[in-house]
C-alpha cells in the first residue's frame, strides 16, 4: 500500500523529519542559555536566543501540523482504496465462500477492520517512522554532548526493550482471536435481528439471549487478555523512564565537577531525555495499535486469500440439456445429502421437484445453477460440467431464484439494472408487469422512486416480485426457481406464477415447488426424500402410481379444500 504512494509518503516523512529537527534547537539553546548567564552574559544576549527558542517551536509546530495533514490525505486515499479492493475480492468469491464466511464475519471485515487498518495506515505507521527518528536525534544529541551522558541516556533501554519483545510475541494472536470474537458477536446480533419475528413467532427470545450472552462473554474474556497485556507492558514501560534522567544528572553532575562537560550540556541532556518521553511514549503507544492494525490487514487481506471463481470456459454451445450423473454432495465436514442423483432434463421442459423439508431439493438447485459443485458424480449443461464454465457464461445460461431475496438501497431502476445494465425504462417496466408488480404504478416517482433504508421499503411480497422481474430481464435459458413464490400469498402467487408461465415458453424451468399447483402444471415431476430421487413422471402418472407423490398430493388437495 505505502509503495503505491511512494510520493505522498515521502512528502510526509520529510516534513516530520524537518519538525523533529526543529525540535531539537530549543533544549540545546536553553542549554546554551545556562552557559551565557553563568559566563556573565547580557540580558539582550538571553533575549536573543530566547527568541530563536520560540522561532524554532514556532516552526516546529507548523512544520507538524503540515506533516499531519499530508499524512491524513494519504490515509484516506489509502484505506479508500483499501475498502475498493475488499469489495472487488468479496464479489470475485464463489457464492457458497461468501455463505459460510456469513454477514457478520465480512460486515466486520469490512467496517471494524478496515477502519483499524485506516488509523495504522493514517496515523500508526508515520508516528512510529517519525517518533523513531525523534528518539534517533534525541540520543544522538546527548551522545554528542558527552559519551558517558549518552551511556547513561541509554539505562532505560533494556527493561523497555526486554518487555516490547515479549509483548510483541503475545500480541498478535491475542489480537486476531478479538477480532474474530467480534465477528461472531456481530453475526449473533445480525442474525438475531433478522430473524426477530422468527424468534418471536417461536419464542426463541431467552434462547438468543442466552446465545448473544455467551458471545458477549467471550470477546469480553479475550478483550481481558489484551487488556493484561498492555497492562504488564505500560507499567514496565512507564516505571522505565525516570531511570535514565536521574542516571544522566548523576553523571552529569561527576563530569561537571571534574570540568569535563559545561552545566548547560547537563540541563540539555536531561531536557533532551524528558523531551524522549513524548516520542517513546507515542512509540510504544502506536506499536499496540500496529498490532490491532496488522492483525486487522490480516483479516481484510485473508479475503483475497480465498481463491477466487475459476475463470473456466466459454463453451460452444452443444444444447441446453442439463445432466446429473451420480451426484452426491455434502456440506463442510457432514454426510451425504445428496445421494447418486440420477437426471436429466430436457431443452425446454418444465420440470417440478418436490419432497418434504431437508429431502436435498434446495441443494439440488445449487448444484443445478452450478454454486457447488458435487462431491462425485458430474452436472453438465450442453456436455460441459457446470461448475467449468466460465461465472460470467453460467449466469447467462442458468438463473437461480431462490426464497431469499434482497432489495438494494437504491432506485427501482437501480435494483433492476443489476439483471440487465442495457435494458430500458420500457423493458423494466414490462418486465414488472410481467411478474404482476401492481404496487409499481402506484409510485411517486415510478423507476426513479429510492428503495431501502430511509427510502420507500418493499413488504416480503413485493421484494419477491422484484426479484422475479430481475429474473424476467436477465432472460437465461434455464431457470431454477427454489420456493421463488414463497413469500407471496396463495392468489397473487397464482397469479404471477401464470404471468411467468407465458414468459417460459421455450425455456428449461426447473421448479423447487412446496405448492403442488406448480407440479401439478409441471410436463414432469421429481420427488426426492431422503437426498435420492424415488419417483419422477408426469403429474397425472405418478397420481395414478398411488405412490408417495399420491400421497403428497392427496394431503395438500386436502388441506387446499379445507382452505
Amino acid at each position: 500500500m505505502i509503495s503505491r504512494h511512494r510520493r505522498a509518503v515521502g512528502v510526509v516523512l520529510a516534513l516530520h523529519s524537518a519538525a523533529a529537527l526543529a525540535g531539537l534547537a530549543p533544549p540545546w539553546l536553553l542549554g546554551t542559555i545556562v552557559d551565557q548567564v553563568t559566563a556573565g552574559a547580557s540580558v539582550a544576549t538571553v533575549d536573543r536566543l530566547a527568541l530563536v527558542i520560540a522561532g524554532c517551536v514556532v516552526v516546529s509546530a507548523l512544520l507538524a501540523r503540515y506533516a499531519q495533514y499530508a499524512g491524513h490525505r494519504f490515509g484516506e486515499r489509502a484505506v479508500a482504496e483499501l475498502r475498493e479492493q475488499f469489495v472487488d475480492r468479496t464479489l470475485a468469491l464463489p457464492v457458497s465462500v461468501v455463505e459460510r464466511a456469513g454477514a457478520g464475519d465480512l460486515a466486520t471485515r469490512s467496517s471494524v477492520d478496515v477502519a483499524t487498518v485506516g488509523t495504522t495506515v493514517r496515523d500508526v505507521v508515520p508516528t512510529i517512522v517519525i517518533a523513531t527518528v525523534q528518539l534517533t536525534m534525541l540520543f544522538g544529541a546527548v551522545f554528542l554532548l558527552h559519551p558517558l551522558l549518552g551511556l547513561a541516556a541509554l539505562a532505560g533501554l533494556p527493561s523497555i526493550v526486554t518487555v516490547t519483545r515479549w509483548y510483541l510475541r503475545r500480541a498478535s494472536s491475542a489480537y486476531l482471536t478479538e477480532g474474530a470474537e467480534a465477528a461472531e458477536l456481530t453475526e449473533a446480533l445480525t442474525t438475531t435481528a433478522e430473524g426477530a419475528r422468527t424468534v418471536e413467532a417461536l419464542r426463541l427470545a431467552d434462547d438468543r439471549v442466552r446465545y448473544g450472552t455467551a458471545r458477549v462473554a467471550r470477546v469480553w474474556r479475550a478483550r481481558r487478555a489484551t487488556l493484561a497485556l498492555r497492562t504488564v507492558f505500560f507499567s514496565t514501560v512507564e516505571a522505565s523512564y525516570p531511570l535514565p534522567i536521574a542516571l544522566v544528572l548523576l553523571v552529569g553532575g561527576y563530569l561537571l565537577s571534574a570540568d569535563l562537560v559545561s552545566l548547560g550540556s547537563v540541563v540539555a541532556a536531561a531536557l533532551y531525555l524528558q523531551q524522549a518521553i513524548d516520542p517513546m511514549d507515542r512509540l510504544l503507544q502506536w506499536t499496540e495499535q500496529a498490532q490491532r492494525g496488522f492483525a486487522s490487514y490480516a483479516r481484510v487481506l485473508g479475503v483475497g486469500l480465498v481463491p477466487p471463481e475459476q475463470p473456466g470456459v466459454t463453451a460452444t454451445s452443444r444444447g441446453e440439456r442439463l445432466v446429473v450423473r451420480g451426484a452426491r454432495f455434502a456440506y463442510a465436514d457432514g454426510h451425504d445429502v445428496l445421494h447418486g442423483i440420477d437426471l436429466e432434463v430436457r431443452p425446454g421442459e418444465r420440470l417440478a421437484v418436490v419432497g418434504p423439508s431437508g429431502a436435498g431439493k434446495s441443494t439440488l438447485a445449487r448444484l443445478l445453477a452450478g454454486i457447488d459443485a458435487p462431491r462425485e458424480g458430474v452436472v453438465s449443461i450442453g456436455g460441459c460440467p457446470v461448475t467449468d464454465l466460465d461465472p460470467a457464461e453460467r449466469r447467462r445460461r442458468i438463473a437461480l431464484v431462490t426464497q431469499e431475496h434482497h432489495v438494494f438501497i437504491g432506485s427501482v431502476r437501480d435494483n433492476l439494472a443489476f439483471a440487465a445494465p442495457d435494458a430500458t425504462d420500457e423493458q423494466m417496466r414490462a418486465a414488472l408487469a410481467t411478474v404482476g408488480a401492481d404496487w409499481f404504478d402506484a409510485l411517486p416517482e415510478g423507476l426513479d422512486t429510492a428503495l431501502g433504508d430511509g427510502a420507500r421499503q418493499l413488504g416480503a411480497a413485493e421484494a419477491q416480485q422484484l426479484a422475479l422481474a430481475r429474473l424476467v430481464l436477465a432472460d437465461p435459458h434455464t431457470l431454477i426457481l427454489d420456493e421463488a413464490t414463497a413469500a407471496l400469498d396463495p392468489s397473487t402467487a397464482r397469479r404471477t406464477e401464470r404471468a411467468l408461465a407465458a414468459v417460459l415458453v421455450g425455456r428449461t424451468v426447473i421448479a423447487i415447488a412446496h405448492r403442488l399447483n406448480t407440479a401439478h402444471d409441471a410436463d414432469r415431476v421429481a420427488v426426492l426424500a431422503d437426498g435420492r430421487i424415488t419417483e419422477i413422471g408426469s403429474h397425472h402418472e405418478l397420481v395414478a402410481a398411488g405412490g408417495a407423490y399420491a400421497a403428497l398430493w392427496r394431503s395438500w388437495h386436502a388441506r387446499a379444500d379445507a382452505r
